[in-house]
């Protein structure tokens, strides 16, 4: 479990942390909680979002738990630096739906003081690394990976699965478009499926 620091304003010491996993684990959940933390703390904190997520919400961050906090939408990652000027703390979710940018944004925001905590999804519908969470993982102080229950087995899952036919990279969904499975039921219905196209 990550343990919280309070941010040091007088030597302006930063850092990345990353809460990753497949859908249904809770990564949006864990995101709230700690910018939460840091508003009981008395710092000030910023939400960000990608700007074409709307699934439950223009302007917060939802769960799908219905757990949620206000958010700022942008879509492009630069102007999360210039919206951050004044802030101890900067929250992002759903990394994976922005371009690799937003990991130079993230560097320069811990390099110059901020608590960042970045949410997405590891692994694409295809059991790939997904966009820039790959490189947020290698430079991140602290990184977290949820779990979610595998609708299969209820063992736990790491991977997402995609239950409608659409081969776009990126379809916004829940539920009627994912399950998430371990990666044995991940694995077996692949081969199941690549066996249904040979």
């Amino acid at each position: 479990m990550f343990l919280e620091r309070s941010v040091n304003k007088s030597d302006k010491t930063g850092w990345i942390e990353v809460i990753c996993g497949s859908m249904f684990s809770g990564k949006t959940e864990e995101l709230i909680r700690r910018i939460r933390r840091v508003k009981l703390a008395k710092q000030k904190a910023k939400v960000f979002k990608p700007k074409d997520d709307t699934r439950y919400s223009k302007k917060k961050v939802t769960s799908h738990d219905a757990n949620s906090i206000k958010s700022k939408p942008v879509n492009n990652p630069s102007k999360i630096i210039k919206l951050s000027k004044n802030i101890d703390v900067v929250g992002i979710d759903e990394a994976q739906f922005f371009d690799d940018t937003i990991v130079d944004v993230c560097n320069e925001l811990a390099n110059s003081g901020k608590r960042v905590i970045v949410a997405g999804l590891d692994m694409d519908y295809q059991g790939k690394p997904f966009g820039p969470i790959p490189y947020l993982l290698a430079i991140a102080e602290y990184v977290t990976k949820v779990h979610a229950v595998c609708t299969k087995t209820g063992k736990m899952a790491s991977y997402t699965h995609r239950i409608v036919d659409n081969d776009e990279l990126i379809l916004l969904g829940d539920v009627k478009k994912y399950e998430a499975l371990s990666r044995k039921a991940f694995n077996r219905l692949n081969n199941l499926l690549q066996s249904k196209k040979d």
